[in-house]
């Protein structure tokens, strides 16, 4: 037994290993861990090697929801920036609450970052020059750019982590916003005074406690109120968006009842004021318009919610018994093609910018494709192996005989009635590893399932714990934080803030834990 839970975890341990100590691309070093994983799946928990492939096939279709929303939304990310769009929008954000720094910092960090992740953008490349501008340091502008979206972060990239979870639990998005939004407000809190713990310690968290609260409560609150007020429910998809703007909202209003100022434009230079002059906000900001209406308009027209949900499902079967439904005209990333596309229109950008913009988007978007597929295609190599996996039903492989039987089997003697509480730290390390939420819960969704009935636990509050801890891992992760760092020129402050960042990831980690194991145990 102890020999099979080695080599179930090896590929996993040799891809921490790989990025930790040899400091390699995710991409480069997760593709390592496939060929690892397959070849254990053959040799040594008697997989034919058909399945190993065949799964492999079925984990990165399965992934297009996270994958291919990367690479449509490094896209639209690209145009905007080409078109002079994130400038606009940059411009704004500067201006926005200079006489209350908490407040400023709330504003721009969880509520612009959650709206900006929510929306596909890259808050860590956004926010750190305009953190700047305001005259933080290196180190604080990259550890806020990271943390602010971090416990709203299953709604990231229109809620795509939430849909795999779906997806790998067979459930509505409905039930899994409703496991998911439970745990917001404590932890959105929280995350609140963590921010104003790295800019000023005690000092801040105490000057800053009341919009702390005011901010985690009415995001966290919000998510809630979307996934069970039925009238809203049709919108989960656009739960972070909605979120962060009712943070906004909120923080706005308490400047406006201590009589502060919400904006000052005296901080914009003169060629801020020329990029001002240039595009108007809402032409800015077109992209995104175009593309909230239209999911707005698909999923609360419940025709069209059928139709492209359930009627076009467009179901795909690679390995017997399994059916993936890809819902491509439903999905997300479709219709962030489709809203560039239609912004292009207001824009009319020339064919130097078109150049422009495809030259870096096929420069910057098959790594990141990549790494967000090749994680699904470890986890379905391992969900398949064993001698009964090619019959494409998952519970017919005995637990000695399937890898993730295996670990769960090793998980239950190891944590016991601890595990919900492990969940969390489970999810912050795949968080690590994959650099990304939906990529942790694509990879250890099934394991979860089952080390839970095995312990007799609630599998859907063990999962969404495990979510939660993969998204906290954004403000320690190596490939988030350079990206951050390089926006700014600080190249190597990234490493002062994983020391920073994980002693917050770790502290909101154990409180969703705690929070999973008083859900489990009640």
């Amino acid at each position: 037994m102890e020999t099979a839970v080695f080599l179930a975890l090896l590929p996993i341990m040799a891809v921490f290993v790989m990025m930790i100590y040899y400091q390699m691309a995710v991409d480069t070093s997760g593709l390592i861990g496939w060929i690892l994983t397959v070849g254990i799946a053959v040799f040594f928990f008697n997989t034919a090697l058909e399945t190993a492939l065949l799964a492999s096939l079925t984990g990165i279709v399965a992934s297009f929801g996270i994958s291919l929303m990367v690479v449509t939304s490094i896209l639209q990310i690209t145009f905007m920036e080409a078109t002079g769009s994130l400038k606009r929008i940059a411009v704004l954000l500067k201006t926005i609450a200079p006489a209350d720094r908490a407040v400023q910092i709330l504003l721009i960090s969880m509520g612009a970052g959650t709206v900006l992740v929510s929306m596909g953008a890259t808050p860590v490349s956004i926010l750190p020059p305009i953190f700047i501008a305001l005259g933080y340091s290196p180190f604080v502008a990259v550890a806020l750019a990271a943390i602010g979206f971090d416990a709203l972060c299953t709604y990231s990239l229109l809620s795509i982590p939430m849909v795999v979870f779906s997806d790998m639990l067979g459930i509505s998005l409905v039930r899994a916003s409703q496991e998911f939004s439970l745990f917001m407000p404590l932890i959105s809190t929280l995350i609140g005074f963590g921010m104003l713990w790295i800019v000023g310690g005690g000092a801040l968290m105490r000057e800053g406690f009341i919009p702390s609260v005011l901010a985690g409560l009415t995001g966290g609150g919000a998510a809630i109120a979307v996934a069970y007020i039925p009238l809203f429910q049709s919108a989960v998809v656009l739960t972070g968006v909605i979120a962060g703007s009712c943070i906004t909202i909120t923080l706005l209003l308490y400047l406006k009842l201590r009589n502060k100022p919400i904006v000052d434009r005296s901080r914009l230079g003169e060629a801020d004021l020329t990029i001002e002059r240039e595009m108007s906000l809402v032409k800015a900001v077109s992209p995104w318009l175009v593309l909230v209406v239209t999911l707005m308009v698909i999923n609360f027209y419940q025709p069209l919610y059928q139709l492209l949900f359930h009627t076009w499902a467009m179901p795909l079967s690679l390995l017997p018994g399994q059916v993936l439904k890809t819902r491509m005209l439903w999905n997300a990333y479709t219709w962030v093609l489709v809203s560039t596309i239609v912004a292009a229109i207001f824009f009319r950008p020339s064919p130097a910018v078109w150049n422009s913009v495809l030259t870096k988007w096929l420069r910057r978007a098959p790594r990141p494709f990549l790494s967000a597929a090749i994680f699904f295609a470890i986890s379905f190599v391992m969900m398949n192996s064993g001698s009964h996996a090619f019959t494409g039903v998952f519970a017919q492989s005995t637990p000695t005989a399937n890898m993730v039987g295996v670990l769960a089997q090793g998980s239950v003697f190891l944590f016991g009635n601890f595990y919900p509480f492990m969940s969390a730290y489970l999810g912050m390390f795949g968080g690590f590893i994959t650099g990304s939420e939906a990529s942790a819960i694509g990879m250890l969704a099934k394991y979860h399932l089952l080390t839970a009935k095995a312990l007799h636990f609630d599998p859907l509050v063990i999962n969404a714990a495990s979510a939660i801890g993969a998204g906290l891992a954004s403000v320690i992760s190596p490939a988030k934080l350079q990206n951050a760092a390089a926006t700014i020129d600080a190249i190597g402050v990234e490493r002062e803030v994983i020391r920073a960042g994980f002693v917050i990831a770790a502290a909101m980690t154990a409180v969703t834990g705690m929070v999973a194991a008083v859900i489990v145990l009640l």
